[in-house]
């Protein structure tokens, strides 16, 4: 029998390099068969699945604003000559604000009060006029065209008298505009403005921003998908009535702690935001003790119940492109990756609906080892003992 060698040497190049390839594929095969190697099976943590009652959360991103903002502007133009209050300050309604420079306002109304008191004058004069010749000419000692003509210097004296009282009431309204005071009781925002000044109706930055923040709105947006949700799983023949029925909804601050008074969702917006693909909602918090204020965020958290669950720890999970998947446990201790269905999270474990049942067991922890088919030995652990550690 030939030595190998010597028949390689003599094959073609291309059927040479095909049978190395056989030979080392076949080496390869014959090397991971070896007798024992189940006895290789690495300890992993096991966790047997359960149905739990729980609460989870939908959280949607807020912006918080005052249930009254209100731009306090000048409506007379004019050097800004007292500033009352400071930044962040809380006013009551009738408050004093702000004072306008009022002495050319204070001329103006002067100058019309004396052309109203010299239209009075002259109504006065025209009246004693129509009242002289009236007898003359009801005793034909003089002609009824005086009399008419009197009657006309009346009737346009009396339209000047109207015309100067209407000038004196525009004057006095534009001496009280010089005294600015709040509308309603809230928070002083930022004055861009300092004394000395000039003000006017044509500036485009108002003297300040007013917000009444004993209750506060936070508007979010809801994606299309969750509408449709809300709107399939919510009581209510109406979306007004739905809205209605929604729970009442947590706060949760830019620190992550949850706002101690509890929301209610009021208004929905008719009708989507062709950019963004979502609507928006309201929600209104009672906020007496000030602690938000206009140009806070958060995120609105709506509760969602349910009675029994398949809960699944976060660690249990990893993601292939976008699915979510497990690693499941069968009985000759092989796993096998197999996707689920995520209804919810809360902390850090996921409500499952679909892909993994009560009963069932899932590789905990080291996921980055295996791989379909890979036999484990399974550590098994308890649900409730890892509740203890990581609460829901």
């Amino acid at each position: 029998m030939k030595p190998l060698k010597s028949i390689f040497a003599n094959l073609p190049t291309g059927i040479l390099y095909s049978a190395i390839v056989l030979s080392a594929m076949y080496g390869c095969g014959t090397s991971q068969a070896t007798p024992g190697a189940e006895n290789h099976a690495a300890p992993l943590p096991v966790l047997q699945l359960s149905n739990v009652p729980a609460t989870t959360y939908r959280e949607y991103n807020a912006a918080i604003e005052g249930r009254v903002n209100v731009e306090i502007r000048a409506q007379v133009d004019g050097i800004l000559e007292k500033i009352f209050v400071d930044e962040g300050a809380y006013v009551k309604a009738g408050q004093p604000l702000f004072k306008i420079n009022d002495r050319p306002y204070n001329e103006q109304l002067s100058n019309a009060s004396a052309t109203l008191q010299a239209a009075q004058a002259n109504l006065e004069k025209a009246q004693v006029e129509v009242d002289r010749i009236s007898p003359l000419v009801k005793n034909n000692v003089v002609s009824d065209v005086q009399l008419k003509t009197a009657q006309s210097n009346y009737a346009a004296a009396k339209a000047a008298v109207a015309q100067a009282q209407a000038m004196v009431g525009n004057a006095r309204i534009n001496t009280g505009y010089t005294l600015i005071s709040a509308p309603v009781s809230g928070y002083i925002g930022r004055i861009p403005y300092k004394t000395g000044a000039l003000v006017g109706r044509a500036e485009p930055q108002p003297l300040t921003v007013l917000s009444d923040v004993s209750e506060v709105y936070a508007y979010f947006s809801m994606s299309e998908p969750d509408f449709l949700k809300f709107k399939n799983n919510t009581e209510g023949a109406t979306i007004a009535d739905k809205v209605k029925h929604l729970p009442q909804v947590d706060l949760q601050l830019a620190d992550n702690s949850i706002y101690p008074q509890k929301g209610k969702i009021e208004t929905m917006e008719g009708q989507f935001d062709k950019t963004m693909g979502a609507v928006s909602f309201r929600a209104s918090f009672p906020n007496a003790s000030g602690l938000l204020r206009s140009g806070n965020t958060g995120k609105i958290r709506i509760p969602e119940q349910f009675e029994q669950a398949v809960l699944v720890p976060t660690e249990a999970t990893f993601e292939i492109q976008d699915k979510v998947m497990v690693f499941l446990v069968a009985d000759s201790n092989k796993v096998t990756g197999v996707p689920i269905t995520v209804s919810g999270k809360s902390g850090n474990y996921y409500f499952v609906d679909k892909g993994v049942k009560a009963g069932q067991r899932i590789v905990y922890t080291g996921l980055d080892r295996l791989h379909d088919g890979t036999v484990v030995a399974p550590q098994m652990m308890s649900l409730d003992s890892l509740l203890k550690v990581k609460p829901l």
